[in-house]
C-alpha cells in the first residue's frame, strides 16, 4: 500500500522511541537502525485502517524483528574475533532515548548493555521495555504473546541476573570532563600507582576491536594487572600511531550516561573508552575500536562543539 504524508509524519514521530528501544535490545546502532527501518517497510505494507493503535503496533513489530536479530546477533558472536562490546553512542544522540530516571540512564550504559548480553531475547525485551519505557506489564505482554503473570515471572528473573551492588556517579558534563582529565593523567604519568588509586580492586578492562584493530583478545582484571596494561597502552610510540592512521587528538566527552575518552585523527574516531565510574573508582574500562561500531559516533562527533583536544604528552 502507498504511504501518505500523514502515515509517514507518524511513523517519523514514533522513530527516535523506536530507535531507543532497538539499541538497548541489540547493543548496536547500526543494527537498529536497520531493525527501525525493517519496522517502516512492514508499515508501508500493512493495511493500516486495521491499525488501531499505532504505537502498540510498531513496537510489536519493532520487537520481533529484534528478537530475530538477537537469535541470529548471538549465533554470529561465537565467530566474533575478541570480546564483543556493544556500540557506543555519544551524548544528545536520539538514540540514547529518554534519561529522565537512573533506571533509564542506566539501562543505555555500555556496562549495563554488556550484562544484557546474559538475558535470554525476551528476558531483554521484558526488561527493556519495563525499565526504560515504563511499559506496564499488559502491554509487554500483549507486544510478546504471553500472560500478564509469565511476564511478571521474566521480568523478576532479568532483573536477578542484572543484579549488583555497585553504585554508580552521576555525571554532568563537566564532572565527565574532570574525571576523564584525571584518567588521562595517571594513564600519560607512566606510574601505575597512580592509575591504581582511580580503578577498583576487581576492576575490568575489555578492548573490541573485530578483527579490525588490534585489541587484547580476553578482559583483563585486577587493578594492578589493569594499571599495567593502560600505562603500556598509553605509551605514545610511533608504531601506535602508525596503527589508526596518524598521531591522535584526545578529547573528554559523554558517551551512553558515561564519562569517555575518545581519541581522533582527522575528522574520524578511532576509539572511545567507557569508564565506568562507581563510587569506588572506576569499575570497568570499555574499548571500542572496531571501525564498523564507530560509524555513527563518528558523525555524531562531527555536529559536536568538542572544543579542544586535552593537554597530555601522548
Amino acid at each position: 500500500m502507498l504511504v501518505g504524508a500523514h502515515e509517514v509524519e507518524l511513523f517519523e514521530g514514533a522513530r527516535a522511541r523506536l530507535e531507543a528501544i532497538a539499541y538497548r535490545l541489540l547493543g548496536s546502532a547500526s543494527d537498529a537502525e536497520d531493525a527501525v527501518q525493517d519496522t517502516f517497510l512492514r508499515w508501508q505494507s500493512a493495511d493500516r485502517e486495521l491499525v488501531e493503535t499505532p504505537e502498540a503496533w510498531l513496537t510489536k513489530v519493532l520487537t520481533n524483528i529484534c528478537l530475530n536479530r538477537l537469535t541470529s546477533a548471538r549465533a554470529k558472536r561465537e565467530t566474533y574475533v575478541g570480546q564483543w562490546l556493544p556500540e557506543p553512542v555519544l551524548a544528545g544522540d536520539r538514540m540514547l532515548g529518554p534519561a529522565d530516571t537512573v533506571e533509564q540512564r542506566e539501562s543505555v550504559s555500555i556496562a549495563m548493555l554488556t550484562l544484557m548480553e546474559r538475558l535470554s531475547a525476551k528476558e531483554r525485551v521484558v526488561y527493556v521495555l519495563r525499565e526504560a519505557f515504563g511499559y506496564a506489564h499488559a502491554e509487554i505482554a500483549e507486544v510478546l504473546d504471553l500472560t500478564e503473570p509469565n511476564c511478571q515471572q521474566i521480568y523478576r528473573r532479568a532483573k536477578q541476573h542484572l543484579a549488583t551492588d555497585r553504585r554508580r556517579v552521576e555525571v554532568d558534563a563537566a564532572a565527565a570532563r574532570k574525571i576523564v582529565e584525571e584518567f588521562l593523567a595517571a594513564a600519560l604519568s607512566g606510574r601505575t600507582d597512580s592509575l591504581v588509586r582511580l580503578l577498583t580492586d576487581d576492576v575490568v578492562s575489555v578492548g573490541d576491536g573485530g578483527g579490525v584493530v588490534f585489541s587484547i583478545p580476553q578482559p583483563i582484571s585486577g587493578a594492578l594487572r589493569v594499571a599495567r596494561f593502560l600505562r603500556g597502552l598509553f605509551k605514545p610510540t610511533a608504531a601506535k600511531w602508525e596503527m589508526v592512521g596518524g598521531r591522535p587528538d584526545l578529547f573528554a566527552t559523554v558517551a551512553n550516561g558515561r564519562p569517555a575518552l575518545v581519541m581522533t585523527v582527522g575528522d574520524r574516531l578511532v576509539g572511545v573508552f567507557s569508564l565506568d565510574v562507581t563510587t569506588d573508582g572506576i569499575a570497568a574500562v570499555h574499548a571500542q575500536a572496531n571501525p564498523d561500531k564507530l560509524a555513527r559516533a563518528t558523525r555524531r562527533w562531527a555536529a559536536l562543539d568538542h572544543g579542544e583536544p586535552l593537554d597530555g604528552d601522548w
